[in-house]
């Protein structure tokens, strides 16, 4: 589902008056998640998952292409693990 997707099944639902004022809550989620993550380090919500800041070392690397090795510096990046409950409700499906 696309973030435009997402705003019309909020709209249909009748969560907000227009599409348009939807996509513009989405940002508004979408950065504070983001605010928590960069400040917190993580982002949790309960039956879902939790997002997490984590920190990758550096390394060594190959150019898949010419073989030659690069070093690729240390970074920040970011995790989801999914909650039990969202795991447990996956396994169901089928």
């Amino acid at each position: 589902m696309t973030r435009r997707e997402f705003a019309k099944v909020l709209f249909q639902h009748g969560i907000f008056s227009s599409k348009l004022e939807a996509d513009r809550n989405i940002e508004i989620i979408f950065q504070l998640i983001e605010k928590a993550i960069i400040e917190d380090g993580f982002f949790s919500i309960r039956h879902f998952g939790k997002i997490k800041l984590v920190e990758r070392a550096p390394r060594m690397g190959r150019n898949p292409k010419t073989g030659e090795e690069i070093n690729i510096d240390a970074r920040k990046s970011i995790k989801f693990r999914p909650s039990r409950f969202l795991l447990e409700r996956l396994w169901e499906e089928k």
